[in-house]
């Protein structure tokens, strides 16, 4: 039996679904397998048009069709990385909470969403200007390498988790 919750965090992980992914012999393992291949596509996605904009892989091809032709992979691999990440928080939520790997990896992935909406809210309105240009412009080529750079740490934190998850308290 589970001690009385003390906290939301403990509220989650002691819930009937947070307990049964814990319990289960095969779910979290399962959970674990689609989420790693969620990331790698999502990041494996991204990481072609981040190549593009700084101008060292695809030269051949527009950087606004490559993503429009990846941008559905990238959005439903990252909704199944999303929803694996989600049922893997609620089975240790209060561990996750308190390891600073978890919180740099969201936080990471905050900054790469906030680099993504800044990349298109600005540069990107005109990407038929400057997608046919031999050089890009430099604020194009900032977004692929801060993309990269951020997506790297979400990796590296979320391989740290799993080396460092109980051992916070």
């Amino acid at each position: 039996m589970y001690p009385e919750p003390t906290n939301l965090w403990e509220r989650i992980e002691y819930s009937s679904l947070g307990t049964t992914i814990a319990e289960s012999t095969w779910m979290f393992p399962l959970l674990e397998v689609f989420h790693v291949i969620a990331l790698v596509t999502v990041i494996g996605t991204i990481a072609i048009v981040d190549l593009r904009l700084i101008g060292v892989a695809s030269k051949g091809h527009r950087v606004s069709l490559l993503a429009k032709d990846l941008l559905p992979w990238t959005w439903g691999a990252f909704a199944l990385a999303a929803l694996t990440g989600g049922l893997l928080f609620v089975s240790k939520a209060s561990s996750y909470m308190i390891n600073p790997w978890f919180l740099g990896k969201m936080a990471l992935l905050a900054l790469a969403g906030l680099n993504m909406m800044y990349l298109h809210m600005t540069t990107w309105r005109t990407v038929e200007h400057w997608e046919v240009d031999p050089s890009f412009p430099t604020a194009a080529k900032v977004a692929g390498w801060l993309s990269l750079i951020f997506w790297v740490g979400v990796v590296f934190c979320g391989r740290a988790i799993g080396f460092t998850l109980g051992i916070y308290y």
